[in-house]
Protein backbone atom coordinates (compact mmCIF):
# COMPACT_ATOMS: atom_id res chain seq x y z
CA UNK A 1 0.00 0.00 0.00
CA UNK A 2 1.21 3.49 -0.67
CA UNK A 3 2.07 5.99 1.72
CA UNK A 4 0.54 9.22 2.23
CA UNK A 5 1.28 12.83 2.88
CA UNK A 6 -0.49 15.04 5.56
CA UNK A 7 0.21 18.78 3.96
CA UNK A 8 -0.69 22.37 5.78
CA UNK A 9 -0.81 25.49 5.05
CA UNK A 10 -0.80 27.69 8.24
CA UNK A 11 -0.88 31.35 9.12
CA UNK A 12 0.10 31.37 13.56
CA UNK A 13 -2.22 34.35 15.18
CA UNK A 14 -0.81 32.87 18.51
CA UNK A 15 2.57 31.85 18.71
CA UNK A 16 2.36 31.13 22.71
CA UNK A 17 -1.28 28.49 22.09
CA UNK A 18 0.17 27.31 18.67
CA UNK A 19 3.68 26.18 20.28
CA UNK A 20 1.65 23.67 22.68
CA UNK A 21 -0.41 22.56 19.58
CA UNK A 22 3.10 21.75 17.92
CA UNK A 23 4.40 19.98 20.50
CA UNK A 24 1.14 17.66 20.58
CA UNK A 25 0.97 17.10 16.99
CA UNK A 26 4.55 16.13 16.24
CA UNK A 27 3.61 13.74 19.23
CA UNK A 28 0.68 12.69 17.64
CA UNK A 29 2.44 12.34 14.15
CA UNK A 30 4.98 9.96 15.36
CA UNK A 31 3.00 8.05 17.09
CA UNK A 32 1.21 7.01 13.49
CA UNK A 33 4.24 6.74 11.94
CA UNK A 34 4.74 9.99 10.47
CA UNK A 35 7.54 12.21 9.81
CA UNK A 36 8.22 15.55 9.10
CA UNK A 37 9.57 16.35 5.41
CA UNK A 38 9.34 19.77 5.57
CA UNK A 39 7.90 21.70 8.47
CA UNK A 40 8.34 26.20 8.20
CA UNK A 41 11.49 26.25 6.15
CA UNK A 42 11.85 29.11 2.74
CA UNK A 43 8.84 28.71 0.21
CA UNK A 44 7.85 30.55 -2.90
CA UNK A 45 3.97 30.37 -3.08
CA UNK A 46 3.21 30.57 -6.83
CA UNK A 47 -0.73 29.87 -6.62
CA UNK A 48 -3.39 30.34 -4.37
CA UNK A 49 -3.38 31.91 -0.73
CA UNK A 50 -0.09 32.13 0.88
CA UNK A 51 0.59 30.94 4.27
CA UNK A 52 3.81 31.87 6.21
CA UNK A 53 3.81 28.42 7.65
CA UNK A 54 4.04 25.03 5.45
CA UNK A 55 4.44 21.26 6.61
CA UNK A 56 4.34 18.08 4.86
CA UNK A 57 4.58 15.29 6.88
CA UNK A 58 4.70 11.33 5.49
CA UNK A 59 2.70 8.36 7.07
CA UNK A 60 3.18 4.67 5.80
CA UNK A 61 -0.74 4.72 4.09
CA UNK A 62 -3.39 7.05 4.22
CA UNK A 63 -5.45 5.46 7.00
CA UNK A 64 -2.60 5.82 9.22
CA UNK A 65 -2.73 9.59 8.54
CA UNK A 66 -6.62 9.44 8.83
CA UNK A 67 -5.66 7.44 12.52
CA UNK A 68 -3.53 10.39 13.83
CA UNK A 69 -6.25 13.15 13.00
CA UNK A 70 -8.91 11.30 14.44
CA UNK A 71 -6.61 10.25 17.47
CA UNK A 72 -6.88 11.51 21.01
CA UNK A 73 -3.38 13.00 21.08
CA UNK A 74 -4.40 14.87 17.98
CA UNK A 75 -7.97 16.12 19.23
CA UNK A 76 -5.93 17.57 22.13
CA UNK A 77 -3.47 18.99 19.56
CA UNK A 78 -5.57 20.73 17.79
CA UNK A 79 -7.95 22.52 20.83
CA UNK A 80 -4.66 24.64 21.10
CA UNK A 81 -4.81 25.35 17.75
CA UNK A 82 -8.37 26.75 17.13
CA UNK A 83 -8.55 30.30 17.96
CA UNK A 84 -4.57 30.60 17.57
CA UNK A 85 -3.90 29.87 13.94
CA UNK A 86 -5.85 29.46 10.07
CA UNK A 87 -5.01 26.66 8.86
CA UNK A 88 -5.88 24.32 5.49
CA UNK A 89 -5.17 20.65 5.76
CA UNK A 90 -5.25 17.55 3.59
CA UNK A 91 -4.24 14.25 3.53
CA UNK A 92 -3.39 12.62 0.19
CA UNK A 93 -2.27 8.99 -0.89
CA UNK A 94 0.80 8.63 -2.21
CA UNK A 95 1.00 7.29 -6.06
CA UNK A 96 4.31 5.51 -5.24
Amino acid sequence: MPGAYWIAHVTVTDEEAYAKYAVLAGKAIAEHGGRFLARGGAAIQKEGRAHPRNVVAHFPSLEAANACYESATYKEALSHAKGASERDLVLVEAIE
